[in-house]
């Protein structure tokens, strides 16, 4: 996806070896031309699959998930990071050790949300070691509904997480992949 790539070379600052920050534009201030973009591209991706519901993780996902929801019109679905009083005991629970700030999370979301017959397309904003994926997986797991696939706004392939998920033959489809963040420098596969 060219725009993106454009925008990653132009705003996105490489914070280290293995930190990409493309909070100017994607997960903090968002663009939301760009979000719809990415939300009809990731339409385009999966348009041989039937989708019921967009699942995502707070908050940084949610822009390109509701995008993706909104171009498709199905709901969309976020695992909060919290669990508000409000929600039942009888929610889907996953774990996920994220990858910026270095802790354990459990993530959350209600079982009405997500039902056996169900057909989910999970979006996330970056796909590095595949915490969020794995946690959002195990949601689904245990909610009885069928993963259609993944869809990552940016995947970095010098980490684990992408291949991980293909080797268990999950579908991941990725707008950008970034081969390396060496020296400063963005490289794009």
């Amino acid at each position: 996806m060219e725009l993106l790539k454009s925008r990653i070379r132009h705003e996105g600052k490489v914070i280290s070896d293995s930190i990409l920050k493309v909070d100017s534009f994607l997960n903090h201030q968002i663009d939301p031309v760009l979000m719809l973009a990415i939300g009809e591209e990731f339409k385009n991706r999966f348009s041989d699959c039937k989708i019921t519901k967009v699942l995502t993780v707070e908050a940084s996902g949610i822009a390109a998930a509701l995008m993706t929801g909104l171009v498709l019109k199905v709901p969309v679905v976020f695992a909060k990071k919290k669990t508000p009083s409000t929600i039942p005991n009888n929610s889907y629970v996953g774990k996920v050790q994220s990858y910026t700030r270095q802790e354990p999370v459990e993530i959350v979301v209600q079982d009405a949300y997500l039902q056996p017959d169900d057909h989910v397309l999970i979006i996330d904003d970056f796909l590095a070691t595949g915490e969020a994926s794995s946690g959002l997986l195990n949601i689904i797991e245990q909610s009885g509904a069928h993963l259609v696939g993944v869809g990552i706004v940016i995947e970095k392939i010098f980490q684990s997480g992408g291949q991980a998920l293909r080797d268990k033959g999950i579908r991941v489809e990725s707008l950008v992949q970034v081969a390396s963040l060496e020296n400063g420098q963005v490289k794009f596969v």
